[in-house]
């Protein structure tokens, strides 16, 4: 069934309503999965199961593979790093694996059960009422109420003209024209560096300086300049891989990616999960070696390139590139 050549979003209905384990295992899965969001935390973007195509090949590629190998470190594996600690310095090295232990179960995944989750239900409570509105002749598209705010929605429900379905048109388009990426990098005169911490208790100071390393290892990017054939930014996960680029600036586009291709996009969010058993290597112009995109990489042992500020603008979509996740290095091999 999940091999047929039938349009994706017919093969998810079959798989839901097939009888016994598969189906009720699809509905598992799709309930779920299906109405997460794919850019965060936006009703105006669409979630999984308005580009099926995406939720269809992962679920080829878990029946042809099966489950994922467990990305947690062995008891083992900490062994042999600990044994490369000096011994006078093991002490610490436990107690500050303990507290990363305990830290690391706040994972991507919370989004799915908190915000990403509930705004891909509140996203498709929106879609039914403006369909609705659409076919009273109030809305031009049934998305386009995503563009208004709460009070308005409950207003335009109410039978209230404002705002009208010519100006939440406008903030449609106005929507898919820019991105954030367009917008100045901070407002005015360049922000001041942080203060010293130097006059803050030592527990603190220290906590300061965690988070400080912490924002820059998120937010930073490359600093080396790019040529035309060669994309540079920071390394995020090892190894070397050749594949097409897939250039993505939004989620609608989703439905394009195939098995083994590169992704190359501004920057990616917990609710690009959906996607990432799919990719080849991930490339991104944002991001620093605790950016989302450096993090998910080396988690599923594909090569990241990310940070590159320029990426979208020298890689073309469906070109040929080599991804040296090493070296912080993308080629482009053809255009």
């Amino acid at each position: 069934m999940i091999e047929s050549d039938l349009p994706a979003g017919d093969i998810l209905t079959q798989l839901r309503t097939e009888p016994g384990e598969v189906g009720a295992a699809a509905v598992a899965y799709l309930d779920i999965v299906g109405y997460r969001l794919l850019d965060s935390l936006d009703t105006g973007e669409p979630c999984a199961l308005e580009v099926p195509e995406v939720l269809v090949e992962g679920i080829r590629l878990a029946a042809e593979e099966g489950a994922p190998a467990s990305s947690h470190a062995s008891e083992d594996e900490v062994a042999k790093v600990r044994d490369r600690v000096p011994p006078a310095q093991r002490e610490a090295f436990d107690e500050l694996l303990a507290e990363a232990r305990l830290t690391s179960r706040v994972r991507d995944e919370r989004g799915l059960y908190s915000e990403v989750w509930a705004g891909g239900i509140t996203r498709r409570a929106i879609l039914a009422a403006g369909a609705r509105l659409a076919a009273e002749g109030r809305l031009h598209e049934p998305t386009h109420l995503c563009e208004a705010g709460y009070e308005e929605i409950r207003a335009i429900l109410n039978g209230e003209e404002r705002p009208a379905g010519d100006e939440l048109a406008e903030r449609a388009r106005y929507r898919a024209t820019f991105r954030a990426s367009d917008a100045p990098p901070f407002l005015g005169p360049p922000p001041e560096p942080p203060p010293p911490l130097d006059g803050l208790p030592p527990a603190a100071a220290r906590a300061m300086r965690a988070i400080g390393t912490a924002i820059d290892a998120v937010f930073g990017s490359s600093e080396t300049e790019s040529e035309a054939a060669v994309v540079r930014g920071i390394g995020a996960s090892p190894g070397v891989y050749e594949g097409t680029a897939r250039l993505v600036q939004n989620p609608a586009e989703f439905g394009r990616l195939r098995r083994g291709d590169v992704l190359v996009t501004p920057t990616t969010t917990e609710s690009f999960n959906v996607v990432l058993p799919l990719l080849g290597a991930i490339v991104t112009d944002s991001g620093g070696l605790l950016s989302h995109p450096a993090i998910v990489s080396r988690e599923y042992g594909i090569p990241g390139v990310v940070g590159c500020r320029d990426a979208t603008a020298l890689i073309a979509d469906g070109g040929q590139v080599r991804v040296d996740g090493t070296a912080g290095e993308i080629v482009v091999i053809a255009r």
